[in-house]
C-alpha cells in the first residue's frame, strides 16, 4: 500500500523503542486511538508491525525489545543513572532488584561496593555481583524468560516476599500522570509491585523518554514510592503529582559512555 507520513511517523517510532502502546502514539501524534488503530491495521497486515492488546511492537519480537539491544538503547541516560542511584547504597547494605537494562547497569555500578545481600529475579544481576566482594545473592527461581534470562511468575513472588532490605529498586516501562508508573507486561509488572513492597526504601530508575507514557499495566501508585532517580527534570503536570505523593526527584549528573 502507499503509506501516508503518518504511516512512516508510526514506523519510526516503534523501531525507536521496540513497543509503544496505541495511547501513546495517539496522544505524540495529535489524533484518536481509533485513528491510530485504522493506520495500525494495515502495516501490520503487511507484515511491519505486531499488534498487540493496547500496544503495537516490531514483528521479530513480543513485548519489548531483546536485553542485549536495550542495554544500548540511551546508554548514557541509564548510565548516569545507575551511578546516581548507586550513591545511596553502602557498603553492607541489602538491596533488592528487578530485571530491567538500569538495574543491569546499576549492578555493574554496584561491583565498586562490599558486602552487599542482594535479592534479584535477574540473571544478569546475580552473575555480575554473585562471588566477589564478599556479596551474599539470592536469585529468585521459576520459568526463565529467553530474552532478558529472568524468573518470573508465582514461585518468584513468594520467593522476594521472604526478604525485607534496605533499598527496592526497579526499572519501569511508562509513568502515565494519570495513572502512575506502569508498564508492558502483566508478570514483570506485578514482580516489579512486590519488590516495591519489600524495601525500607521504594526507588524507580527511569529515563526521562518514559515520562508522560503510558503502559498496558499500572505497577504501583505514585505513593509507593520513595525516590525517582532519572535523567531530566518531569513535565510540570507529574512534577506536582510526583510532590504531592511525597516522592523525591533526582536528577543523574551526565555522563559520556565510551563507543
Amino acid at each position: 500500500m502507499r503509506h501516508s507520513k503518518r504511516h512512516a511517523e508510526i514506523l519510526r517510532i516503534v523501531r525507536e523503542e521496540g513497543t509503544c502502546a496505541i495511547a501513546d502514539l495517539a496522544k505524540r501524534l495529535g489524533v484518536s486511538q481509533e485513528t491510530i488503530r485504522r493506520d495500525v491495521k494495515p502495516l501490520a497486515v503487511e507484515g511491519q508491525l505486531l499488534k498487540m492488546h493496547g500496544a503495537v511492537t516490531l514483528p521479530f519480537q513480543v513485548g519489548e525489545a531483546p536485553f542485549e539491544r536495550r542495554l544500548r538503547e540511551n546508554a548514557e541516560a541509564k548510565k548516569a543513572i545507575a551511578m546516581q542511584a548507586a550513591r545511596h547504597i553502602g557498603d553492607g547494605d541489602s538491596v533488592m532488584l528487578d530485571t530491567g537494562t538500569t538495574t543491569s547497569l546499576l549492578a555493574r555500578e554496584l561491583l565498586k561496593k562490599r558486602n552487599l545481600t542482594v535479592v534479584t529475579n535477574s540473571s544478569d544481576i546475580a552473575r555480575t555481583l554473585a562471588t566477589v566482594n564478599g556479596n551474599t545473592v539470592f536469585m529468585a527461581g521459576g520459568e526463565l524468560r529467553g530474552d532478558n534470562g529472568a524468573a518470573f511468575g508465582p514461585s518468584a513472588i513468594a520467593f522476594v516476599e521472604r526478604f525485607k532490605v534496605r533499598h527496592a529498586i526497579i526499572s519501569i516501562g511508562a509513568i502515565d500522570v494519570e495513572v502512575g508508573p506502569m508498564d508492558y507486561n502483566l508478570d514483570e509488572a506485578e514482580f516489579g509491585r512486590r519488590v516495591l513492597e519489600r524495601g525500607e526504601r521504594a526507588t524507580l530508575v527511569t529515563d526521562g523518554s518514559k515520562f508522560g507514557r503510558s503502559g498496558l499495566v499500572k505497577v504501583c501508585d505514585f505513593a509507593d514510592v520513595d525516590l525517582l532517580v532519572t535523567d531530566a527534570l518531569p513535565p510540570r503536570d507529574l512534577s506536582l503529582v510526583l510532590e504531592e505523593a511525597g516522592v523525591t526527584v533526582e536528577v543523574a549528573p551526565p555522563v559520556q559512555v565510551a563507543a
